[in-house]
C-alpha cells in the first residue's frame, strides 16, 4: 500500500495505481483505460443495455459502516442487478468518482479491489470512467453496459392477467443488516451476519435474470427499493392488477430475529426497506411450471397473481384481509 496524499500523486498517478487488472474479458475489448474513451467490439446480433446508477456519501453509504472493499463491491453490483432485471450479460463498466483531498489513494485502491473482485465474478471488464476533486462528500457513478438476445430481453411492461408473480431468494435481509449496523454493536448478535452481509456486499441475479428471460418471464424489475415499489412498477408498467400473498413472500429467520430485536415487523422490511438487489418476475403457469426443473442458482417462490387493468396492487394478509400496497419505498426526493 502506498502512503502517499493525493495532492503528492496527482489524477494520472491515481490512475495508475487502480488500472492494473481491470480488464477480465479482453477478447471483446480493443482500448481500456488510458485512451480518451474506451473501444469495445459488441457481440453480433445482440442488443445493447445501458445503465447508471449513483452513490453519494451520507444518502447511500456511510463510511463508519462500510469498508472501502465493501463499498466497491456494491457500488458495482447495483448496476450488474439492473441488467440482470432486462434478462441480459453484463459486458463493460465505467467508473466516475468525486473524491476530496483528505481521500486516502489507499482507500481508492481498496475500493477498487472490491469493484475488481466483483468483476473477476461475472467476467466484467472496469473500461474507463473519470476522477475529480470535490470539496463535499465520495460520490461513486458507475456506468454499466451489458448484452440481451432480441428474443430474451424482458420489460417491466409484459405481464398479463392470470400469471404467476414470483422473487428470487429472501426479501428483507439488506434493510435488517442495516439496522443492525447502525446500531454499533452487530456482531453481538449471532443472526446478523448474513444480514450485514446482504446490505454491505448484495450479490446481483445475473444468472436467474438470464434464464429467466431464456423461460420465457413477461415482466422482471429488480428489487432495490423494496417490493412494494418495484410490483407496483411492474403493474403500472403492464397496466394490469396484482396481488400479493403476504404469507408466500419470503423471510429469513435472521430476519425475523431482527425484527423482533427492532419492534418492527419482518414483511415490513420486505415490502419497503429496498437494496435486497433481488428478482420479482411475472411468467404464464405453464412456463412457471417448467422453470421448477431449472436451477437458477437462487430460490424461486411464488407470491402472487396477476389480475385485470384497473384492480390495483393488493395485499392479502394470512387471514385473508385485502389492503392496497402502496409504493412507500426509498424515493430520493420524497
Amino acid at each position: 500500500m502506498t502512503t502517499h496524499k493525493i495532492e503528492e500523486i496527482g489524477e494520472f498517478g491515481l490512475i495508475d495505481l487502480i488500472k492494473q487488472d481491470t480488464i477480465q474479458n479482453p477478447g471483446c475489448v480493443i482500448t481500456g483505460i488510458g485512451d480518451d474513451a474506451a473501444v469495445v467490439l459488441p457481440a453480433p446480433r445482440q442488443l445493447q443495455l445501458l445503465t447508471t446508477d449513483m452513490l453519494v456519501e451520507s444518502v447511500h453509504f456511510d463510511l463508519r459502516t462500510t469498508t472501502p472493499w465493501q463499498l466497491g463491491y456494491k457500488a458495482i453490483a447495483v448496476n450488474l442487478s439492473d441488467i440482470a432485471a432486462m434478462g441480459g450479460t453484463p459486458r463493460h463498466v465505467l467508473v466516475s468518482l468525486a473524491i476530496n483531498k483528505q481521500v486516502s489513494p489507499d482507500f481508492v485502491v481498496n475500493l477498487y479491489e472490491g469493484m475488481k473482485e466483483i468483476c473477476r465474478e461475472f467476467g466484467v471488464n472496469i473500461v474507463g470512467g473519470d476522477t475529480v476533486a470535490t470539496s463535499g462528500g465520495i460520490v461513486i457513478n458507475v456506468a454499466a453496459m451489458g448484452e440481451v438476445e432480441p428474443g430474451n430481453i424482458v420489460r417491466r411492461s409484459g405481464a398479463n392477467p392470470g400469471e404467476i408473480v414470483a422473487v428470487t431468494g429472501k426479501l428483507g435481509n439488506s434493510s435488517g443488516g442495516l439496522d443492525l449496523l447502525l446500531t454499533g454493536d452487530w456482531e453481538d448478535h449471532d443472526f446478523a451476519w448474513p444480514l450485514v452481509t446482504a446490505h454491505l456486499t448484495p450479490r446481483p441475479q445475473v444468472k436467474a435474470g438470464k434464464l429467466l428471460g431464456l423461460a420465457g418471464a413477461s415482466s422482471l424489475n429488480d428489487i432495490s427499493d423494496g417490493l412494494a415499489s418495484e410490483i407496483n412498477e411492474i403493474a403500472a408498467a403492464s397496466q394490469v392488477g396484482i396481488r400479493l400473498f403476504a404469507g408466500q413472500i419470503p423471510l429469513s429467520d435472521e430476519l425475523k430475529a431482527a425484527a423482533a430485536l427492532f419492534h418492527k415487523t419482518p414483511l415490513d422490511y420486505a415490502l419497503y426497506g429496498g437494496e435486497d438487489y433481488q428478482l420479482v418476475f411475472t411468467m404464464e403457469k405453464g412456463k412457471w411450471r417448467e422453470l421448477q426443473a431449472t436451477d437458477l442458482g437462487v430460490a424461486v417462490t411464488p407470491i402472487g397473481e396477476v389480475t385485470k387493468p384497473h384492480t390495483g396492487v393488493i395485499l392479502i394478509n394470512e387471514t385473508g384481509e385485502e389492503q392496497p400496497l402502496v409504493a412507500r419505498g426509498y424515493n430520493h426526493f420524497r
